[in-house]
């Protein structure tokens, strides 16, 4: 059985505050860890802040999302580079900043998670009519982020659960690759990778035929067996796919021996006791 790739959650956000320069730069430490995940958004002034949330203000089991309050395409930048995640001191990076402070010999999964608007059209498969719009919507903020990107060296992979954000990335920057995010419709996630010819497909555990994580309910979708083998559909048309979220190492085994490509996990060592688990 081949191990998959390991790409780090926000970071390793179970063992660091999420999406921060600390968290990033303890992750690309480990052997393991191929890639970071990160989430994107604008600050008020436009320029990508790495945060996953669209409100600065929230919780996270049981902490403070951050010390201040409203929504982060609303806060100016100079407050958000200020603002202390989950009660460390660890403070809310630009994504250019974020960039400038990890090794580029590990790769970056660059979630595209809001242009700046409440109205996402989130892990739909738009209509024909309706695609121009949204590509239009997202145009601005990838822009920034794609212009961000380009200093940084290493591997990019850009993904949205947002039609619109792919539409944006193959229109401005085809050369990097792209993958779709999925939520509660394996269809539509499928359906989009095709339009966007996306190199990859990232759909959540509980959707891996076989592995009995479809037993629980997770990412909008219902347990029971999914109706469509995403990993079968996606390898036969030479997709990529990498599988979110692990939070154990029952998780991560159940899905590497599945022969998924790759794990978004939220600890590092969750790989260590693959091979003896199968």
């Amino acid at each position: 059985m081949d191990t998959p790739t390991v790409i780090a959650h926000r970071g390793f956000a179970g063992v660091a505050p999420e999406n921060t320069v600390g968290a990033a730069v303890a992750a690309a430490e480990y052997d393991e860890t191929a890639m970071l995940e990160i989430d994107v958004q604008p600050a008020a002034c436009g320029t990508p802040v790495v945060i996953h949330d669209e409100r600065l203000d929230g919780a996270r089991d049981g902490r403070p999302l951050t010390d201040a309050s409203g929504l982060v395409w609303e806060t100016d930048l100079e407050d958000i580079q200020t603002t202390r995640v989950l009660g460390t001191e660890a403070t809310v990076p630009t994504l250019a900043g974020f960039l400038e402070a990890i090794p580029e010999t590990v790769g970056v999964n660059v979630e595209l998670k809001n242009p700046g608007t409440t109205d996402l059209r989130f892990a739909e498969s738009l209509a024909a009519d309706e695609r121009d719009e949204r590509r239009e919507v997202w145009t601005p903020f990838v822009e920034r982020v794609v212009d961000e990107c380009a200093a940084f060296d290493g591997e990019i992979l850009f993904s949205s659960f947002c039609e619109g954000a792919l539409a944006a990335v193959r229109e401005l920057a085809s050369s990097y690759p792209a993958a779709t995010l999925v939520w509660d419709d394996l269809e539509a996630g499928l359906e989009i990778a095709r339009r966007y010819d996306c190199e990859a497909i990232h759909p959540p555990r509980n959707a891996i035929v076989g592995t009995g994580l479809a037993n629980a309910e997770y990412a909008g979708f219902s347990a029971g067996a999914p109706e469509i083998d995403v990993l079968e559909e996606a390898h036969a048309e030479g997709r990529t796919v990498n599988v979110w979220t692990a939070t154990n190492w029952h998780q991560f085994a159940a899905l590497a021996e599945a022969g998924v490509d790759g794990i978004i996990a939220d600890y590092p060592g969750l790989g260590a006791f693959s091979s003896a688990s199968s």
